[in-house]
């Protein structure tokens, strides 16, 4: 099933560790209702939380998958590389990008989904320990075995993204990005909450408009509530004096549209140029149907110049 052209993705890194399995159900049963087909996950989500490993995400999402029979009406995306490869270890110890690490984790994937391929294959993070090629004719091989019909660079070097494009030349590519992203800027002399964590450029958005064949996905896009919950802090990375200013016109444009901050925010990066695909994460119905209700929210130009332009 192909990823639809304005649309939402659901994050399910806390289901199976922090959300149990029968909330993850209902998050998962309501987002479907709501007309929601795309679901990202990673083969390591959560290993850090006390007691996880990195299953659970994905052997949630597939045991509701053969509950609800409903696999293929569903976008379903996963990432490889970023499993500590040894238990109870941490990312310095990852299991890389390697022909075989892709190809052990990406059977481990398809078996914890209970499915035999998966619509959007990501890269999680990088391994600089590996040739690029190898990792490029890996992937090419995941996509002509029919395990993954598309491939997903998250976290990597816009140039390094450049060089796996090119090295694949008419095999398989990268045809979707995911980085971290939302309304308010951070200071890129700050660091950003994880040392995983890749922001947007402005290099990287100039280069998804000029190459037509890619998609932006973007993770953080309500900064883990952190506009909208008075016990979220937001990061210090975003402690500047653009970021007043730039909530204001949110919650200006949101009492306008008589909207939540976190829709305006949704709607924002949806209609963004490049149009940017959110993921966000849930831990309860509530939140889902908050973040589905964005879709049928649009900002004038006006509206739109104004949240632009608030803080530069």
């Amino acid at each position: 099933m192909a990823v639809p052209q304005r649309t939402i993705a659901l994050g399910t890194l806390p289901f199976g560790t922090t959300v149990d399995e029968a909330t993850s159900f209902a998050v998962l049963d309501r987002f479907a209702e709501l007309g929601g087909t795309v679901i990202d996950t990673a083969n390591n989500y959560a290993f850090w939380v006390d007691g996880g490993t990195g299953d659970e995400s994905e052997a949630v999402i597939g045991r509701w998958m053969a509950e609800r029979r409903n696999r293929d009406d569903l976008v379903v995306a996963t990432k490889a590389g970023a499993r500590p490869a040894v238990p109870g270890t941490g990312l310095e110890n990852a299991e890389g990008l390697s022909d075989k690490a892709l190809r052990t984790a990406a059977e481990a994937s398809l078996r914890r989904l209970g499915t035999d391929r998966v619509d959007l294959y990501w890269t999680h993070i990088e391994d600089r320990s590996v040739d690029l090629a190898e990792t490029v004719a890996a992937l090419a091989a995941l996509v002509d075995a029919g395990k993954a019909l598309e491939l997903g660079v998250s976290n990597h070097a816009v140039w390094r993204v450049e060089r796996a494009r090119a090295l694949a030349g008419d095999r398989p590519r990268y045809g979707h990005l995911q980085y971290r992203y939302s309304y308010l800027q951070p200071r890129l002399d700050t660091p950003l909450p994880s040392s995983a964590h890749v922001h947007v450029t402005g290099e990287l958005l100039d280069y998804v408009r000029t190459e037509g064949d890619l998609r932006l996905w973007v993770y953080s896009a309500l900064l883990a509530g952190g506009y909208t919950r008075p016990d979220v802090e937001v990061p210090g990375a975003y402690d500047h004096p653009g970021t007043p200013p730039r909530l204001a016109a949110l919650r200006t444009v949101a009492d306008e549209l008589g909207a939540t901050v976190n829709q305006v925010v949704l709607a924002w990066l949806l209609d963004s140029d490049p149009p940017v695909l959110p993921v966000v994460g849930a831990s309860g119905v509530a939140q889902v149907e908050e973040a589905m209700g964005a879709l049928s929210l649009s900002l004038d130009a006006d509206q739109r110049r104004r949240l632009d332009e608030a803080g530069r």
